[in-house]
């Protein structure tokens, strides 16, 4: 016997099992063997929800939720959101290492030059309503994008991979500009690849053919850092369903329309909104301490507080608060902004939240700046997604090149009828 292992009897047989530990955990295929008659399927885990079942080894990002850390390959966030920009962060989430210079160079050049859009795919946008969701746009472009790039289903050529990856990471943004401008109404402006990633995007959404026009450099800036923490977050829904996905060997075009799908969701990518919409119904500040009573009562959710991960202050959260203010230096205080400080103030002061470790987490912020910037509420998710693109890929690769994976099939626990027999419609009550 292994002390590296674990010792389990089965109380129904009084048999006893030992299953080998791997990096301090078991794999679940080694419960099959658990079982009263040999006939049996044996037993399996059952987790809803995957809370503590491991899909994948990763070598990406790194949480500690008790201890409120994040890193990416090793990096402390708070280190790269202040001296990294979002291109080099997604050079490193994909590739392992931060670029050198020369690297660095070529890699911008290679997405930059990959923002213009198939003009088929121009004549989509035109095909939908005035009024729907830029997220719906998003997901259904990204599903175009295959018909447009038929050698990207050749997932096991790294060549054809990493093509497809300047691809996506180039026109995600021209794609989100596309879908903005659409929905209100105005003509699109094409990219420029003289500018930086955030510039060139904020430039294709309020360029008017200004004879003065320049991009602020403070709220391109501020969104260049947004994208860089929301860049990979492990193994959440829409990452999940990137890798299941891409397991059936599907293009990165199709397994990301999926992702963002997943995205889609109030529960995952459309926090921020609510966070938007909560500080709608707040509506001034004086009314906080009542909505913090009705918290208390359970008759009102405070949106934008606590973390499925974290169990401490999200490390995001601590970034993205200054980000804030720059931002408010440049486009001036709301009053749902002025909402949001007090709520935040009140709220970490109350034992009620301190003790139950309800801290504000990134949604909270990343929904006010973009309020700020103006930004309607349906195009924040489409600013998650951007920010998501090159942790999806990364995942999507790093599952590729696994051995050890195969296609996602998870079990069940069936609970229906046994077999019985058919029932003529002329028989049935």
């Amino acid at each position: 016997m292994t002390t590296d292992s674990f010792t389990i009897i089965d109380n129904r047989t009084g048999k006893q099992y030992e299953l080998p530990l791997e990096h301090g955990n078991i794999r679940a295929r080694e419960l099959r063997q658990i079982k009263v008659d040999p006939e049996e399927f044996g037993t399996m885990s059952y987790d809803p929800g995957y809370d503590n079942t491991a899909s994948c080894k990763s070598r990406i990002t790194f949480i500690d939720g008790e201890k409120g850390i994040l890193r990416y390959r090793g990096y402390p966030i708070e280190q790269l959101a202040e001296q990294s920009n979002f291109l080099e962060v997604a050079y490193l989430i994909i590739f392992g290492e931060l670029p050198s210079k020369q690297q660095l160079e070529e890699w911008s050049y290679q997405i930059m030059h990959h923002t213009f859009l198939h003009e088929n795919m121009t004549g989509l946008f035109h095909a939908y309503r005035y009024d729907a969701h830029p997220m719906g746009m998003l997901i259904s472009a990204l599903a175009f994008m295959s018909t447009l790039h038929k050698e990207a289903s050749r997932v096991e050529d790294a060549a054809v991979r990493l093509k497809q990856i300047y691809r996506i990471l180039g026109k995600l943004p021209t794609v989100a500009a596309f879908c903005y401008r659409h929905r209100i109404g105005r003509p699109f402006n094409y990219p420029n690849a003289d500018m930086g990633y955030t510039e060139n995007f904020l430039y294709m959404l309020d360029y008017m053919h200004q004879t003065h026009y320049e991009v602020n450099p403070v709220l391109a800036k501020a969104l260049d850092v947004l994208f860089i923490l929301h860049a990979d977050h492990e193994q959440n829904a829409s990452t999940s369903v990137m890798r299941s996905i891409g397991s059936a060997y599907a293009d990165p075009y199709s397994a990301m329309a999926g992702a963002a799908a997943a995205l889609f969701g109030p529960r995952h990518g459309g926090a921020n909104e609510a966070v938007i919409r909560m500080l709608a119904e707040i509506e001034n500040e004086k009314r906080v301490p009542e909505y913090i009573e009705r918290v208390k009562k359970g008759e009102f959710r405070l949106m934008g507080f606590g973390h499925r991960v974290y169990k401490n202050y999200d490390p995001r959260a601590r970034i993205i608060k200054q980000v804030a203010y720059d931002v408010f230096n440049v486009t001036g205080t709301n009053p749902l902004i002025d909402i949001a400080v007090k709520l935040e103030e009140v709220a970490l002061s109350d034992d009620y939240f301190v003790s139950r470790k309800l801290y504000p987490n990134v949604d909270f912020y990343s929904g006010i700046i973009y309020q700020a910037m103006r930004f309607p509420p349906d195009m924040f998710t489409v600013l998650f997604t951007l920010g998501r693109a090159p942790g999806w890929l990364a995942q999507w690769v790093e599952m590729l090149t696994d051995s050890e994976q195969r296609i996602a099939r998870p079990r069940q626990i069936y609970l229906g009828y046994d077999e019985r027999d058919y029932v003529t419609l002329e028989q049935r009550g």
